[in-house]
């Protein structure tokens, strides 16, 4: 398998080149030249598979031999034993031919940790192939931190830097970051917002020269293609559990940062049978505004009770541009450049793309903004009609999916991406009991705390990690 730049200017890379790139250096993102495509006599002879074994069957088109098949299993397995929930990602009944599909069972209660429990054991095996020793940099607006420390905090091989926008997630979500002992972690907290620790890291990948000559920056967010690869299984795994591939199944995401629902996407087009695709979002709707007005552009950045959604720009967004502009890398570049040059008083200008474009984005997407007191709302119903608490970004996939809906026979599967206890402030909004944190974590605000607050400068955070690593 090889793998290209969306921008169009980098050679092809192998997947042991792309896991350690995180970015091309052309500023693109790295994607495969081919999919892999399954039948639905394929897909339908993994019914009995366990989640390990079906993850092994997916990713390894994706891989190649560049892992050997033995190590590759062991991997897989190792990283899905410590979640709490025999099924990995359980399906749970909601209402009439509504599904949550809980995401949250690994150990730091979020989806990301289907992808960095196996990225860090991935980075494991190649640096020590390799004999090589790295740094890793990341941007979370929540969830990805403390899923990629408790991934990659047993390496002796990296250190880990994460940054995360001060006083802008929530307390368990800080917590689960800065309680993480270990030499080589460090959180940092920069006075600013989700979207300018991204900006930060890129800008750090793109000029590594602050690093010691023998070391490199590796990416664990999303842009990692690695990433979107582990999370492309759940999707096949709750369909098929619902009858695919003979029954087609709709999907409704939480969306931020565009990844999860770019799995989905790609789950699609190799060959799950999927009817709906649908962009929830909160009040912070620029992927909404586009889905259903042809309209990208970036607004104020709103607070809400779902923070890892408030989001601006979503990275992996690009991914879907690159074939929505027919691979073209050109092309899409100068759409990208447009949207950052634009000045902030003029991004409520519509940048669009042709009519055409538009409607090969609704002939695939579904989507809807939800604010803070239909959050609250749907939380406080499904609470009152189930028994069940649901955390923000869960509730906003709830309702989006009941507005989008659009054929009541075809099972509807939300996607639950983390455990209620981790925001509190929402639940008690909703006037809900609060949920309760799993035993392993129950002692989570007696640990000692450690992170530094940076300024919103990218000379700052390199400085800090050149004189950190």
């Amino acid at each position: 398998m090889k793998y290209i730049s969306t921008r169009g200017a980098c050679p092809e890379q192998n997947f042991e080149e792309v896991l350690l790139a995180g970015m091309a250096p052309d500023g693109g993102l790295y994607v495969p030249a081919e999919l892999p495509q399954f039948s639905m006599d394929e897909i339908r002879s993994w019914k009995s598979l366990s989640y390990p074994e079906l993850a092994l069957k997916i990713i390894t088109p994706f891989i190649g031999d560049e892992i050997e098949a033995g190590a590759l299993r062991e991997i897989i397995e190792e990283s899905y034993d410590g979640f709490d929930d025999p099924d990995v990602a359980p399906l749970r009944a909601l209402n009439q031919n509504e599904w949550l599909l809980e995401l949250y069972h690994g150990p730091t209660l979020a989806f990301k940790d289907f992808a960095l429990q196996v990225l860090g054991r991935l980075l494991d095996h190649v640096l020590r192939k390799n004999d090589q020793r790295v740094v890793i940099l990341g941007a979370t607006s929540g969830d990805t931190g403390s899923a990629a420390l408790e991934g990659c905090r047993h390496s002796d091989r990296v250190d880990i830097y994460i940054l995360h926008p001060h006083q802008r997630v929530s307390d368990v979500q800080r917590k689960q970051m800065t309680t993480i002992a270990g030499d080589n972690v460090f959180n940092l907290a920069v006075e600013g917002n989700f979207d300018d620790c991204q900006r930060l890291v890129k800008g750090a990948f793109a000029d590594q020269g602050f690093l010691p000559s023998d070391r490199q920056l590796v990416a664990v967010n999303s842009i990692n293609w690695a990433r979107i690869m582990m999370q492309i299984v759940y999707y096949f795994s709750a369909a098929l559990k619902l009858g695919a591939p003979d029954q087609a199944v709709s999907f409704s995401v939480p969306t931020g940062n565009f990844g999860d629902i770019y799995a989905g996407y790609l789950a699609r087009r190799m060959g799950l049978s999927i009817a709906q695709l649908i962009v929830a979002t909160n009040e912070n709707d620029i992927l909404h505004r586009f889905i259903s007005r042809n309209e990208y552009a970036v607004a104020e950045l709103t607070q809400t009770y779902s923070p890892s959604m408030d989001i601006l720009i979503s990275s992996n967004f690009e991914r879907y541009l690159f074939d929505l502009f027919a691979r073209n890398g050109t092309e899409l570049a100068e759409f990208m450049a447009r949207l950052s040059a634009k000045p902030r008083a003029e991004n409520q200008a519509n940048l669009s793309v042709s009519k055409q474009q538009w409607q090969q984005v609704r002939a695939c997407f579904d989507s809807a903004s939800v604010d803070d007191e239909t959050t609250c709302e749907v939380i406080a119903e499904v609470f009152a009609s189930h028994g069940i608490v649901l955390d923000p970004h869960t509730a906003v996939g709830v309702k989006a999916g009941r507005l989008c809906n659009q054929d009541p026979a075809v099972p509807m599967v939300m996607l639950a991406t983390a455990h209620p206890a981790k925001f509190s402030d929402a639940i008690a909004a909703a006037g809900v009991e609060l949920a309760a944190l799993p035993r392993h974590l129950q002692d989570l605000f007696d640990r000692e705390e450690r992170y530094t607050v940076i300024a919103n400068d990218l000379q700052a955070v390199t400085d800090y990690l050149k004189h950190h690593s």
